[in-house]
């Protein structure tokens, strides 16, 4: 079914639900004053490198990397509609988890991470899943939808009876149904051929998640709307 958004992204003020997103359901994760909506990775503690910094989230980079500081929402979501922004004053690298658990020791061991990176969509990489709104190592995002460092990018990540699509900057960059052959397929030629657990709570859903990778990175705006 070919779902058609009129406007995937529409003029807000910061940190706030407009009337028509409280009229359709959506949750607001971050009010720009409190990450109460949020805990550490296996901790219910957050990391002191997450701060709140000119309204939006910001993980300070001093984390050391390797996902020692991730963090990820109290609740969980199986099927859902998932709108950020994010930003990095810098060149560095971050991401955005879906269908997170605390099984792990790390939380890419199973949960699909939509890329968030500050490259530059000029220069040609054989990486390109890799890139900026890509499923990380799995599908490529379209270079068209990529901003250069230090803008603001917005993000849509829908899931709704496997079927994933992800949005960055309106334009389309992912649409892929979890377990069809070709995602089976995806899977095989990467890294997550050897994690059996990746992206299996596709079916009874998990909590979302922003990484920390030892660099700098702002989020703003995280709004979550339950299909359920």
């Amino acid at each position: 079914m070919l779902l058609i958004f009129t406007s995937i992204f529409t003029a807000f003020s910061d940190n706030k639900l407009t009337d028509q997103e409280k009229a359709e359901g959506w949750e607001l994760l971050f009010d720009g004053k409190s990450m109460d909506k949020w805990k550490g990775y296996k901790t219910e503690s957050i990391n002191p490198i997450w701060k709140i910094k000119d309204g939006a989230i910001f993980v300070d980079g001093k984390g050391g990397g390797e996902n020692k500081g991730d963090i990820i929402s109290k609740k969980s979501y199986k099927n859902f509609d998932f709108k950020l922004e994010w930003k990095m004053a810098t060149r560095g690298n971050s991401g955005i988890f879906i269908l997170a658990d605390e099984q792990e020791d790390r939380i890419y061991y199973r949960a699909p991470e939509i890329q968030v990176i500050a490259n530059d969509p000029s220069k040609v990489t054989k990486r390109t899943r890799n890139l900026a709104g890509s499923l990380y190592d799995l599908v490529s995002a379209p270079v068209e939808s990529q901003k250069k460092v230090g803008e603001w990018n917005k993000v849509r990540i829908r899931l709704n009876n496997k079927h994933l699509q992800i949005w960055q900057n309106t334009v389309l960059a992912v649409d892929i149904v979890i377990d069809s052959p070709k995602w089976k397929e995806l899977i095989k030629k990467s890294k997550f051929t050897k994690w059996p657990g990746f992206a299996k709570n596709s079916g009874i859903g998990g909590a979302l998640g922003l990484q920390d990778h030892g660099c700098e990175v702002y989020f703003k705006n995280l709004k979550v709307k339950s299909l359920d």
